[in-house]
């Protein structure tokens, strides 16, 4: 399966950020549960203000439990945490 263009974009856009040093991790609640959610983001600033685009949240718990590459490169055998 092919990773789409407007997320391949999106991840060129995370990783200029990286390398200009600006990136955030800010701590938000999630709009459908209200859980905490702690958010990677892209920072900017307009003249007024500052800008935050958020990419992902960073997986609670376990992350090795919680995705599997796909297709799988382990062939049934996945990493261990």
């Amino acid at each position: 399966m092919a990773i789409p263009k407007h997320v391949r974009s999106n991840f060129d856009t995370l990783v200029r950020a990286a390398r200009a040093g600006d990136l955030a991790l800010m701590e938000c609640t999630a709009a459908v549960s209200g859980e905490p959610r702690y958010v990677l983001c892209a920072a900017g600033c307009t003249h007024s203000a500052f800008v935050m685009t958020p990419f992902g949240h960073l997986a609670s718990g376990n992350p090795y439990e919680a995705y599997i590459p796909s297709p799988d490169p382990f062939n049934g055998h996945h990493l261990q945490s």
